[in-house]
């Protein structure tokens, strides 16, 4: 069950997801604009949602190369997520940036894993920023979890969807909503 001071934004981003999917459309968001990074004035993360994103910050977005039709060709092959993984130039500077965003105290990048919300292992978007934030490794939110904990629940829902006893786009779904239900949502944990 979600906790209270999580549900409208959780629901709102399984209205949004499911009325895309829905529109048979492939459910991704548009990659950023090349000449609009994230700046200090955009919007201030909350950490509220911790042990998960902000969900106005950092919504999730995927991969539209992946889809249920090219898991097989994709996320099921081994060495996918690190041949797609964007170079740490890349994330390690969106780390520091999105440290400030979320106005974390402790501001040691060391601290914190630039996380992929959407997994790239369940075809979650490589180099989008609102797919990635700085997830601390440090215990978070009411029952303490932990990176990785997250990183538990990925990989049983990526042998889950490679095994083909969850579809992806439920997959996606789970981890949008609320990755520490993940598993018990889908019937898997």
């Amino acid at each position: 069950m979600l906790r209270s001071h999580r549900t409208a934004p959780a629901m709102a981003a399984v209205v949004l997801a499911t009325a895309a999917f829905t529109a048979g459309g492939t459910a991704h968001a548009a990659a950023p604009a090349p000449h609009a990074p994230r700046t200090t004035l955009d919007q201030t993360c909350s950490q509220a949602y911790l042990p998960l994103p902000d969900p106005a910050c950092t919504p999730g977005a995927t991969n539209p190369d992946v889809t249920q039709a090219t898991i097989d060709d994709t996320i099921c092959v081994p060495g996918y997520s690190t041949s797609i993984r964007p170079p740490s130039s890349y994330t390690s500077k969106l780390k520091i940036q999105q440290i400030a965003e979320y106005g974390y105290a402790d501001t040691d990048p060391s601290d914190y894993e630039e996380d992929h919300f959407i997994p790239l292992s369940l075809g979650g978007h490589p180099r989008d920023p609102r797919n990635l934030w700085p997830q601390p490794h440090y215990a978070t939110g009411p029952n303490d979890h932990t990176a990785q904990d997250k990183d538990t629940v990925e990989y049983k829902l990526y042998r889950a969807v490679c095994n083909h006893q969850v579809d992806l786009v439920p997959a996606q779904q789970a981890i949008i909503t609320d990755w520490t239900t993940a598993l018990q949502v889908l019937g898997l944990g």
